[in-house]
């Protein structure tokens, strides 16, 4: 009789098991940050969640109104501030708070299954904001490892100045646009079709910045002209008038020096809590001196700032989400503007090149 025989099968490493686990988790994960469309409807759901589940447990209604309109009143910030970790954490803990109070109170015998299954969505609702707080904190770190590498942030468009082909006699005038968020979140492609205009703006910089960056991300991509909006961000930090317009004149400088034209658009204005720190006074200041600066060099001055200020010089409300950037309107207002001083400066370059006309030689009159 033939014994049977068995075959060893060698165990399979634990690591490897562990990798393959962290594999398929990350593959089915969703990402931890938040996009704004995301943020506003996963806190949307939250409160729609807690005003539901509040009235399946007894008592837990009137005791959790106060922290029940907390949560909105937070929600509502986060509306203008999608990825603000701070706000972020209280959404976090006020859902917390309503879960702890909810566990406290007791439930009745009968309990809807409708409410259980929202309670359970309330608790992963939870763990998404969890996580997202987390990105965030990681994302800022990464940043500010980034910042102290490169703090005018020079790598931001190295790859996409490297990638954009340099203008030809017969392609259509290049435009750059650089400054902070205002141009950064303005979609160009989108307002200005069939136009040359390149996006080079960065949420968040100060002039200081922007003049560090412009060798890189102006001069080199050879455009007619570099339109300038760059300044906000030193007022909001506080930096005397008298370094912003040094650094202002300092782009002209370098513009003009590489025969670029340097053209200016004025500061806009701001609203909301933004105005305790751009100012009217403050964000004036700087446009008095950019519309003069211009006149005296014969520079395109795009007064934005005009259209968008109500009668107090702040921003008109349905122009801005957040106070400080324009929203869709906004941009809708700024673009015929903007394109009437790009005509202003087609025009005066047209009448600089234009040939002067020979001048007609008058023959003294012969008497007879």
């Amino acid at each position: 009789m033939r014994r049977a025989t068995f075959t060893t099968v060698a165990p399979v490493p634990a690591i490897l098991l562990l990798l393959a686990a962290c594999y398929a988790l990350a593959q089915d994960a969703p990402d931890a940050l938040l996009g704004r469309i995301e943020t506003r409807s996963t806190a949307t759901r939250a409160v729609q969640l807690m005003e539901s589940t509040a009235v399946a447990v007894p008592g837990l209604t009137a005791a959790s109104e106060q922290l029940r309109k907390n949560t909105q009143e937070t929600v509502d910030a986060l509306e203008k501030a999608f990825r603000d970790p701070p706000l972020t954490l209280r959404l976090t803990n006020e859902i917390k708070a309503y879960l702890a109070l909810a566990d406290a109170l007791p439930r009745p015998d009968f309990f809807p299954a409708a409410a259980s299954q929202q309670f359970l969505e309330l608790r992963d609702d939870l763990q998404r904001f969890d996580r997202h707080f987390n990105a965030l904190l990681a994302k800022e770190q990464a940043d500010a490892r980034t910042r102290e590498a490169d703090p005018n942030d020079l790598k931001h468009y190295a790859l996409l100045d490297s990638r954009l082909p340099a203008p030809t006699a017969t392609s259509l005038p290049r435009y750059v646009f650089i400054g902070d968020s205002a141009t950064e979140a303005w979609r160009m492609n989108e307002y200005f079709t069939s136009q040359d205009f390149v996006n080079r703006g960065i949420a968040g910089q100060t002039t200081t910045q922007v003049l560090a960056r412009f060798p890189a991300d102006v001069l080199a991509l050879h455009p007619v002209a570099a339109i300038v909006l760059a300044g906000s961000g030193d007022v909001a930090a506080g930096i005397p008038t008298s370094a912003i317009t040094d650094n202002l004149t300092m782009m002209a400088d370098v513009a003009k020096a590489h025969s670029v034209r340097p053209v200016f658009a004025s500061l806009l204005p701001s609203g909301g809590e933004a105005a305790a720190a751009l100012t009217p006074d403050a964000i004036r200041k700087v446009n008095a001196w950019l519309r003069d600066y211009c006149a005296r060099e014969k520079f395109i001055y795009i007064d934005y700032y005009a259209a968008m200020a109500d009668e107090n010089g702040m921003m008109k409300a349905d122009l801005s989400d957040d106070g400080v950037n324009p929203n869709s309107k906004g941009y809708r207002v700024m673009s015929p503007i903007l394109l009437d001083g790009i005509e202003r400066l087609r025009a005066a370059i047209a009448a600089q090149d234009e040939p002067a006309k020979p001048k007609r030689r008058l023959l003294p009159l012969i008497q007879k």
